[in-house]
């Protein structure tokens, strides 16, 4: 076990990173990702050439080399465009969309239609966003280099479907961002700015990230891909000579931080709190992962796998297939059924809903800071707040604006999970079943991978409308990965908005700072 820590501890990751930028106004630390994006003239534009080009001579070499530049795949390499900005990454979604927390984002479906509405003039617009795909923590690492090691020291018998594991050789790192992660935040940059090009192209926003290197470097993708856009739009008015500058919050232990959770101690030292969400795992665990566990057993003789053995066997999917720069699909991934996948995303997503989010006693209160800080925002007033924002970040106009139009933040999974929480729009939501699984849409959208995958964002928005029983109404609405989300504790219409005036006040359970006290008992 040792040899395994100091490996890891020494180990980069098995992808080259990629080459600095040489525009003197990237910050320190920041890497210069290749932009993918193409608005859609010059898409039309290269079809057409790629046409008139097949009708002349060499057709056949030709139409071969077009189809390998519009994205078709050869060999078992995935189409070039696996990850867009526009829809996330849509290869082998009957399993990819139900990784969990470890999926990679992808555009949720909606029944409310997430367009911007044509008769309502934005105003104010919002992203909280999970950091892109990253390699395993170190502690998962260590873990799952074991199991592979113990697999090939025990098996000599590798049965059909199962024979790569012999040669497997474990090249995953620890704890950073993938390229693929970090172009998954160079294409949000890209969306965001198209999708709000109305304020974007007039007004930057003010960006600010959690502390942690995977989430810093998030954000500086972020602004690249932004910036990439701003700079391609000829009618844009806002300075575009320089990155967005990012205010950095530190993780330090007792630093009070709403984009990362470390400050309630009943919350953190484990104890009752903690064990909400594992206990709902271990059921849920004990009921599907039987049958996989004794086929594994008849496929790998000797190796002895365990139920936990089979989560980390399927971690081992996304993590292999984010490790690739284009996403191409892990062998570890065929070694179990859309069926099983579906499970797998379920036990994720008890692990999130009862361990930070809703289901636990104390998880919405971690999201009231930044809540609180969204509330200063909408109305333009200094925030008030007791629990976990930064007194004195967000009395400063330099560091906590209120004359903004838009905003970026970036944190973590878990603090995502809180903070949706406290925004009370799953509140609705029955308590999850431990035992049975239940489908995200009969969840009322609530599963890992349809809220907190890598480079999950949150959308909240402000609009004033022009027609309507609404018109002339400040108007409040989110959407997750895409998915309008009805408001909750407000009177909302049919586009799942409320008044912001109704929805600030139905946030008595923010504004009181939720079960604090209870933190420190």
């Amino acid at each position: 076990m040792d040899k395994l820590k100091s490996y890891f501890r020494e180990r980069t990751p098995a992808y080259s990173s990629l080459p600095d930028s040489d525009d003197g106004n990237v910050p320190d630390g920041s890497r210069r990702v290749p932009i993918t994006w193409r608005d859609e003239t010059t898409r039309r534009r290269l079809k057409l050439l790629s046409i008139i080009m097949i009708a002349m001579s060499f057709a056949g070499l030709v139409f071969m080399l077009f189809l390998k530049t519009v994205g078709g795949a050869t060999d078992n390499a995935p189409p070039e465009k696996c990850d867009t900005p526009e829809r996330g990454f849509q290869c082998s979604a009957n399993i990819s969309h139900s990784w969990g927390q470890y999926s990679p984002f992808y555009s949720v479906p909606s029944e409310i239609d997430p367009a911007l509405p044509k008769d309502c003039e934005l105003t104010f617009a919002l992203i909280l966003s999970r950091h892109g795909a990253r390699d395993p923590t170190f502690g998962k690492a260590v873990q799952y280099a074991a199991l592979l090691t113990k697999i090939q020291g025990s098996v000599t018998n590798y049965g059909p479907g199962f024979e790569f594991l012999r040669d497997y050789e474990y090249t995953l790192g620890a704890d950073q961002l993938t390229a693929f992660g970090e172009q998954q935040m160079v294409n949000s940059g890209i969306k965001f700015y198209q999708r709000y090009q109305f304020l974007a192209k007039k007004s930057l926003p003010f960006v600010r990230a959690s502390g942690q290197n995977r989430v810093l470097v998030s954000a500086k993708n972020w602004t690249q891909g932004f910036h990439e856009a701003l700079r391609a739009d000829e009618t844009a008015t806002a300075p575009h000579d320089k990155l967005l500058p990012i205010l950095e919050i530190s993780e330090d232990e007792g630093v009070n931080n709403t984009l990362s959770h470390g400050l309630c101690k009943a919350f953190e030292r484990g104890g009752r709190y903690a064990e909400v969400g594992s206990s709902a795992q271990e059921r849920y665990l004990s009921a599907f992962a039987k049958p996989i566990t004794s086929r594994l057993n008849e496929r790998l003789p000797g190796a002895n796998i365990t139920d936990s053995d089979v989560i980390s066997l399927m971690d081992l999917c996304p993590f292999n297939t984010v490790a690739s720069p284009v996403g191409a699909l892990s062998k570890f991934c065929g070694l179990f059924s859309q069926d099983e996948w579906e499970k797998y995303d379920y036990y994720q997503t008890l692990g999130k809903y009862y361990g930070y989010g809703p289901g636990n006693p104390l998880g919405p209160t971690q999201g009231v800071g930044w809540v609180n800080e969204l509330i200063a925002r909408l109305l333009k007033k200094p925030v008030e707040d007791s629990t976990s924002s930064n007194g004195t970040l967000d009395s400063d106009p330099v560091t906590f604006p209120l004359d903004r139009e838009l905003y970026a933040d970036f944190s973590h999974d878990n603090d995502m999970m809180g903070i949706l929480g406290a925004l009370g729009v799953y509140d609705e939501v029955k308590p999850l079943d431990n035992t049975t699984r239940t489908k995200p849409e009969e969840a009322g959208g609530f599963s890992a991978a349809w809220t907190v995958a890598f480079a999950a964002r949150i959308y909240v928005e402000k609009m004033v409308c022009r027609q309507g029983d609404n018109r002339g109404k400040e108007l409040v609405r989110i959407l997750v990965n895409d998915k309008v989300v009805p408001l909750t504790k407000c009177p909302v219409d049919e586009g799942g908005r409320c008044e912001v005036e109704d929805w600030v006040k139905g946030l008595k359970f923010v504004r009181e700072g939720g079960r604090w006290v209870e933190c420190f008992a």
